[in-house]
């Protein structure tokens, strides 16, 4: 960040010199003195040009060759044929250019650098009934610390107060601030726009999802895309055609002038600003998106994917168990089977006890505090709430410890599990919970075919009974099931036949196929930090549609890209062609070639305005699932 703003500062010292030159070399030829006034123009081209060659030195050095040559000798021959005037209009137009460049990227990241501005650097923790302001190393997964008002959660945690009100628009693009209950978890970087509430940290500050994505900003910003580089190879072009333009027309008129004419009008070019000021201003877009491209790279090759897979869990499915529906097989109501049960729940930490007890307090149940408890790993719980005996767990669990077992009604689709409660020894119920499909997943599968992907497949490594349920009436062009990961790797691999392939997955076992894709997509809000990783592209909110913003800001910031360009240079070389045969004096064509140039750049910052179709709907995150 120093270096930029050092680079960015003297890139206004050039500016000013340059202008200073210009405007004194006017004045004094107004003032009839004209040996006086081309001395004041060489004083502010000179400058320029010894910064400008040193620029070029370091590019050879490098193995670059870049339009900079064009400027200099631009600047050189004009000095060389006394055209001082016109040679200081070239070396304002270069330092404006390269200011307005500076500016425009500065102004492209300036969303990229408000994140990373915001890293807090200690936290407010509970220890032994007093608060302490601890460095951020010091904080280990299970402390609990305390969010002030207007704090950013400094880790990943969970929610240990009642409620809490979150400002997540820094991370996700939220809009509105989003209200959490007791055991919701809570992403770091999220700001307290509520009143104070605990947070139990999950993990250390290092690990946590906005250290990640700090990580993940700074090395976006370094990236180089195949577009840059190939935008390099056609400056090199430009530059022959340039250089042999302005030597034919001296060479055919033998007026010299009119090849620095020429070489005046190509300087700078629109090639060489117009791709990485697009670029950057998409990656920052998409990340006001919540979408986190990795770079000018990953974002291009988004624009080129044909071939979708998606994984299961987590990722085509919302990844938690949710109660889809209750069973009661007594007189008892489903909602009291529901509120005993999560009574019950209470006092265990499976991921089916705990998707019972979210349930009932969505519902804003009063669960009492449950008594007499006993546990069977992963097998189920008894307890004793308000004077009943209540066995809740599976199905084999709960008939063992009933005096009449009973028949179920229907056997169980594929996908669903079933949890089983007994009150005072009798079944009073069953409660069906699913891995649901994403509310948003159809609307993002036909978005996604729209913006260019012509082939979606499923990859899962549950069974085929499984992933035919999850998938039947999506339109998928194939789904693979009980697949290991090296099977996902060979798949990606073997899809690449049919065009680029995008991955999107969520867990440990999908890193190794997002690593294979072309671009890899991890849904980090849950996912694991192993796939965020090994991603190009990481979604910061728990939404599939957020994929389909980011893809039409990549698709659009390219297609600015390259509109740029194609006007910039098509306008550079009508008025090189004009010069070559004399309608443009090198004065005339300097002032032509920044019109151009400023054009390019206000073209180009056309994508930090990029409203994608995808999310038109901002809401609070589902509490809890419909019964």
């Amino acid at each position: 960040m120093t270096s930029e703003k050092a680079r960015a500062g003297f890139n206004v010292v050039l500016l000013v010199i340059a202008l200073a030159g210009l405007a004194a070399g006017l004045g004094l030829s107004l003032a009839g003195k004209p040996d006086f006034a081309r001395a004041a123009w060489m004083a502010g081209v000179v400058p320029v040009l010894l910064a400008l060659a040193v620029e070029i030195l370091r590019s050879l050095w490098r193995g670059e060759v870049g339009l900079d040559v064009v400027a200099a000798l631009s600047m050189s021959a004009a000095l060389a044929f006394g055209e001082t005037l016109a040679a200081a209009v070239v070396a304002l137009m270069y330092s404006g250019g390269t200011f307005l460049e500076s500016f425009a990227e500065g102004r492209a990241r300036r969303e990229m650098h408000d994140l990373l501005s915001r890293v807090p650097r200690t936290a407010t923790r509970h220890r032994d009934g007093r608060l302490d302001e601890v460095p951020l190393d010091e904080i280990a997964p299970g402390d609990l610390l305390l969010i002030r008002q207007g704090d950013v959660a400094p880790v990943d945690g969970v929610i240990e107060s009642e409620r809490a009100v979150l400002d997540q628009s820094a991370m996700t693009g939220e809009s509105m601030p989003v209200r959490l209950i007791c055991g919701q978890e809570v992403m770091s970087g999220s700001t307290n726009a509520g009143e104070a509430f605990d947070l139990r940290a999950s993990r250390r500050a290092a690990e946590s999802t906005y250290a990640g994505i700090v990580r993940l900003v700074e090395d976006a910003q370094r990236s180089k895309a195949p577009m840059s580089r190939l935008a390099d190879r056609y400056s090199i072009l430009f530059l022959f055609v340039t250089v042999t333009l302005a030597v034919a027309a001296w060479w055919t008129t033998g007026d010299p002038i009119r090849a620095v004419a020429v070489l005046v009008v190509a300087t700078p070019c629109p090639l060489i600003l117009a791709v990485p000021v697009a670029l950057v201003a998409g990656l920052s877009r998409a990340a006001h998106f919540g979408v986190l491209i990795k770079g000018a790279k990953p974002l291009e090759a988004l624009t080129r994917a044909r071939t979708l897979i998606l994984d299961k869990t987590g990722t085509l499915t919302d990844g938690r168990p949710q109660i889809v529906s209750i069973e009661a097989y007594t007189a008892l109501p489903s909602t009291e089977v529901l509120r005993l049960a999560a009574a019950a729940d209470q006092a265990s930490k499976h991921p089916m006890a705990q998707a019972i007890v979210a349930a009932a307090r969505a519902k804003n149940m009063l669960l009492p505090v449950p008594t007499d408890i006993g546990e069977l790993a992963g097998e189920g719980v008894t307890a004793v709430v308000d004077g009943h005996s209540v066995i809740v767990g599976g199905m084999d669990f709960v008939m063992r410890r009933i005096v009449t077992p009973a028949v179920l009604k229907k056997p169980p689709k594929a996908g669903t599990a079933l949890v089983a409660v007994a009150v005072d020894g009798q079944l009073a119920g069953l409660l069906v919970l699913a891995d649901r499909l994403r509310l948003e997943a159809k609307d993002f599968l036909s978005g996604i075919r729209r913006n260019g992907v012509s082939r979606i497949l499923l990859a899962t490594g549950d069974r085929r009974v499984v992933a035919d349920a999850v998938t039947e009436g999506l339109g998928l062009d194939g789904a693979r099931a009980e697949l290991t990961p090296d099977q996902k790797v060979l798949l990606v691999l073997s899809e690449r036949k049919n065009g680029p392939v995008m991955m999107v997955g969520d867990g440990v076992n999908d890193a190794p196929a997002l690593a294979a894709a072309d671009v890899g997509v991890a849904m980090g809000a849950r996912g694991a930090a192993a796939s965020a990783e090994a991603a190009d592209v990481v979604l910061l909110v728990d939404d599939l549609g957020r994929l389909l913003a980011g893809l039409e800001v990549a698709v659009r910031s390219r297609h600015i890209a390259l509109q740029s360009v194609a006007a910039g240079i098509g306008l550079s070389v009508a008025g090189m062609v004009a010069a070559a045969f004399g309608y443009l004096t090198p004065v005339q064509g300097s002032l032509l070639q920044e019109a151009i140039d400023v054009a390019v750049i206000l073209n180009a910052l056309r994508a930090l305005r990029i409203s994608p179709d995808w999310p038109q709907r901002i809401t609070d995150p589902p509490q809890a699932a419909a019964i």
